[in-house]
């Protein structure tokens, strides 16, 4: 019998305990696969069941326990996975799209450690069509700025502010982990303002080394392998009745001496000075009833690719389109397409028209893709 009531009072302990705590945990994710062909990819037509496009596949755990006073603690361990093989993503990283705990005060903010986003993904990405809706076919040459989430910060401290009178604050700051403090570090502020149906994102980025070692702030994710990158970026949007909306979006990117790109492996033998991209996008929703919904997007991008021998100005041209379908709160179906033409004339990888979400390089400074597909979120 005492055995018994021993087991009783743990149990009303251990419930007591989680009602003053107050924790939950959410286990969560999206589910994304399809079908996309590609005009132009190494001079062939190409045929590809591809997962994540408007979405990574993924799943992740969050959870918050309640410390009282406003004051919580919080995590969140996110995975990106292809959904065709069950391969992991992001460099076969456990936990690669996010992993972080921090604390969270409703008058003060949140405070998190970890591998996180970058103010210009959270605050400035959600006015690209590549970062809020249509994903990879509408991400910006080579994904320049970073708006279709390529790499993440590791070993990053980050603060939120709360809202005060429509403006919220970030900063992040990535460590190098390094004897060299400056090697492989990254630092990143955004501002954004909410009133009414108009909202506004200024955003910066700074990056020491992307890519050049193994446990830096950006290591094998990195988009541009260089001594010094800087994104600069803004946006505006306004929301209409039924949520139809308009937003324009730009960024400013300047690589410094870049040595490498994950999607244009033959940059040449020249030694590059530095390459600027400045992408201007508009972009916008339509519904035409609750569940059906069009979304279009135009990116202008210029470039300035400069060497030791020259430089380059080519322009970029990209339009990209989806239509969607909710079959229910959490199912949609979606037909996408995506054209880009540029006119590079360098000699290299750079020269050929390549969407993200394609099979490869095109051979040509033209290439389309389209895409029929399936998303779930849980």
């Amino acid at each position: 019998m005492n055995h018994i009531a021993r087991h009783a009072a743990l149990l009303a302990f251990c419930l007591c305990g989680n009602s003053y705590a107050q924790s939950s945990v959410t286990l969560y994710g999206v589910l994304d696969t399809g079908l996309n062909y590609t005009s132009n990819a190494g001079g062939h037509h190409a045929f590809a069941m591809v997962s994540g496009d408007t979405a990574e596949t993924s799943f992740g755990l969050k959870g918050t326990e309640d410390l009282g006073g406003g004051l919580s603690a919080i995590f969140t361990l996110e995975n990106g996975v292809n959904l065709n093989t069950g391969q992991l993503n992001e460099g076969g990283r456990l936990f690669g799209r996010q992993a972080f705990v921090g604390l969270s005060s409703t008058p003060a903010g949140t405070l998190t450690l970890g591998r996180q986003y970058d103010a210009t993904i959270d605050m400035w990405s959600p006015f690209t069509a590549a970062g809020s809706s249509i994903g990879d076919l509408a991400a910006h040459p080579f994904d320049n700025d970073n708006a279709d989430f390529d790499f993440r910060l590791n070993n990053s401290v980050k603060y939120v502010s709360p809202a005060w009178y429509g403006f919220q604050l970030e900063g992040v700051y990535g460590f190098s982990n390094a004897t060299n403090f400056s090697s492989n570090r990254a630092y990143s502020a955004g501002l954004t303002y909410s009133v009414g149906p108009l909202s506004l994102a200024v955003a910066y980025l700074h990056l020491n080394g992307a890519g050049n070692t193994t446990d830096g702030a950006v290591t094998s994710d990195a988009v541009f392998i260089a001594p010094k990158q800087e994104n600069i970026d803004a946006g505006v949007k306004w929301t209409f009745s039924e949520n139809a909306n308009v937003s324009l979006a730009y960024s400013h990117v300047n690589v410094t001496a870049p040595t490498a790109n994950g999607y244009a492996p033959n940059i040449g033998t020249q030694a590059w000075t530095s390459w600027k991209f400045d992408n201007v996008e508009i972009n916008g929703q339509y519904f035409f009833m609750p569940d059906l919904s069009l979304i279009g997007a135009y990116t202008f991008t210029h470039g300035r690719l400069e060497s030791a021998t020259g430089s380059d100005s080519p322009n970029w041209h990209q339009v990209a389109l989806m239509l969607n379908y909710s079959l229910s709160k959490r199912t949609s179906v979606y037909v996408q397409g995506a054209w880009q033409h540029t006119n590079a004339n360098t000699g290299t990888d750079l020269d050929g028209a390549h969407i993200i979400g394609s099979s490869g390089l095109s051979s040509s400074g033209n290439q389309v893709v389209t895409r029929i597909a399936l998303s779930h979120k849980f």
